[in-house]
């Protein structure tokens, strides 16, 4: 066995167990977990007590837990639900957005806090589905008609945040239009994967042979998704396009595949446990970690941009909510407006880590 320690490993791993296990025994404290494992990452970390840091396999499981969480994402989009009004509402509403977080990148780097508008208003636009999910369905509102809308408007954000980032702010070093050339040929790639997948998955001897090692030592439909999930990141990486896109895709891929689930009731289930269970509560932690508290600490600026960038957010995130005043109350168009503002403090964070690959 090669001379690996696990050490970081195990403490971030208790640290996945016990932040959940806390709130469960304190349900007053209404707060995501993934806050409060990103707040655990950074007390042990090398900013505070410099009790843990990211070593090789924190590293590698943490990038597996970022893949993974794009994954889920894309799993959870239905295209049959992205039509009509919902459709058009989701567009408009993302659109209101971009437009607001244009005007507040051009309005930071006039007032010199940064050089990047673009990618200032792209980071405000974009939402995590992955994280939005998990949040309506431990409040048992994912399959309401609220819950449905959220996940649509979130659905378009994640996907366009991906592209845009992928086609003006990756670290390829070719054109605009190159990448928008590579783009149409990766998303060719992606339909006839699809549709060849769909193919083949319809033969009833391959159908049988599907159910019958599903549940066995084989796996065979969670072996069969993890390999869709690591072609799609290095056809993705070999186009020059952000491994992210890959993995969000790939878990359409996936979803648009699986529409009938009668046959294979847990397979969700199954690839959700791999994720939310281990992988993605590392990759949060791993945030914690790697968070620079001290620079940031030790400039007085950057503390001062903490409030602006949180009200930043609320105009960005919450001012589309009211578009859909016409289908809900005020409370649940609030509450869709909020829906991932804690996740959004670690939007710079999903970006670095999609342009490091």
């Amino acid at each position: 066995m090669p001379d690996v320690e696990f050490v970081n490993l195990l403490a971030v791993s208790v640290v996945a167990l016990l932040a959940p296990l806390a709130l469960g025994l304190a349900p007053a404290l209404r707060v995501p977990s993934v806050v409060l494992e990103i707040i655990a990452g950074v007390v042990l970390g090398p900013q505070v007590l410099g009790w843990v840091e990211v070593d090789l396999p924190v590293g590698i499981v943490a990038l597996l837990g970022l893949a993974f969480l794009l994954f889920l994402a894309g799993l959870e989009i239905d295209v049959h639900q992205l039509r009509g009004t919902l459709l058009r509402l989701a567009l408009a509403g993302y659109v209101v957005t971009l437009a607001i977080g244009v005007a507040v990148g051009f309005g930071l780097t006039a007032a010199g806090w940064t050089s990047g508008p673009g990618l200032i208003a792209v980071t405000l636009s974009a939402t995590s589905l992955g994280l939005v999910v998990p949040v309506l369905k431990d409040a048992g509102r994912v399959e309401t008609r609220l819950g449905q809308t959220t996940v649509a408007a979130a659905s378009i954000a994640d996907f366009a945040a991906i592209v845009l980032l992928s086609l003006l702010f990756t670290t390829s070093e070719s054109s605009t239009g190159s990448r928008l050339l590579l783009l149409g040929l990766f998303a060719v790639l992606v339909a006839t994967t699809a549709v060849a997948v769909s193919l083949v998955s319809s033969s009833k001897r391959l159908d049988m042979t599907l159910t019958r090692l599903q549940d066995t030592t084989a796996e065979i439909r969670v072996r069969g998704a993890v390999v869709i999930l690591v072609a799609f990141v290095a056809l993705a990486e070999a186009f020059g396009l952000e491994s992210i896109l890959g993995a969000f895709m790939a878990g359409a891929v996936v979803g648009v595949v699986d529409k009938n689930t009668a046959s294979h009731p847990h397979f969700r289930l199954k690839l959700e446990a791999i994720g939310y269970g281990f992988l993605i509560p590392v990759f949060f932690v791993s945030s914690g970690l790697r968070l620079d508290l001290s620079g940031l600490m030790q400039n007085p600026g950057a503390l001062v941009r903490v409030p602006v960038f949180l009200v930043a957010l609320l105009l960005v995130r919450g001012v589309p909510a009211l578009l859909f005043g016409r289908l809900f109350d005020r409370r649940s168009v609030l509450a869709a407006g909020l829906r991932d503002l804690p996740d959004q403090l670690l939007r710079d964070r999903f970006v670095h880590r999609g342009r490091s690959r």
